[in-house]
């Protein structure tokens, strides 16, 4: 990956309260984390599922719209996706701190 990609990994993770970030390709395969790897793997599955019925319900909404950015937020957590061509970025935070 470029040095770009792995500055802005690294400026993401410094963020207070971000307890992790995954990106992974437009398969949800992950390519990157520095989440453990069951962890990795599990986020990887169920959020590339998740953005997967998003788009689609976008795009059933409007045929000439897409999903741009998904935020889900829990008592727990707040995570961030941000879909692309051919990327999923997906931050993990805790929403209490920050």
């Amino acid at each position: 990956m470029s040095t770009e990609v792995e500055e802005t990994l690294k400026r993401l993770q410094s963020h207070k309260g971000v307890k992790g970030v995954v990106i992974m390709n437009s398969d949800g395969i992950p390519i990157r984390s520095n989440l453990p790897q069951e962890e990795t793997e599990n986020y990887a599955t169920l959020v590339s599922q998740l953005a997967l019925k998003a788009a689609g319900v976008v795009r059933t909404l409007d045929d000439s719209d897409e999903l741009a950015f998904l935020r889900i937020r829990s008592k727990k957590h707040e995570i961030m996706i941000a879909p692309d061509k051919d990327y999923v970025l997906v931050v993990i935070q805790n929403p209490h701190e920050g």
